[in-house]
């Protein structure tokens, strides 16, 4: 069963990132970004927001671009990298599995 929120301190825990770091891509990027707010004032990101933050951070900081540069690929072309992201993912994961295969020989 998939969550419906992640606090801000999750969501910096999924993309290993900090908190203030994911605040402050959330307030640069209120299009793809938009987390709900509860009586408190805290964020609270959909899983949508937290695949947006991926795509912004695979953007930043594997491809380099600046913050102009990774709104202006993501109105561009968002679908090839939402793909990015996954291919990204689903290799990261296979080699930790290879890791660990190798690790126990």
């Amino acid at each position: 069963m998939e969550r419906i929120y992640y606090s801000i301190g999750e969501t910096a825990e999924i993309l290993g990132e900090s908190v203030s770091l994911v605040r402050y891509w959330a307030n640069s990027f209120p299009r793809f970004v938009k987390p709900d707010k509860n009586a408190k004032g805290n964020r609270l990101f959909h899983p949508e927001d937290v695949e947006a933050l991926k795509q912004i951070q695979h953007l930043v900081k594997d491809k380099g671009l600046k913050l102009r540069g990774a709104a202006q690929e993501m109105e561009a072309s968002r679908a090839k990298v939402e793909k990015d992201v996954r291919v990204l993912q689903t290799l990261k994961s296979i080699r930790e599995r290879l890791v660990e295969v190798k690790q126990g020989l």
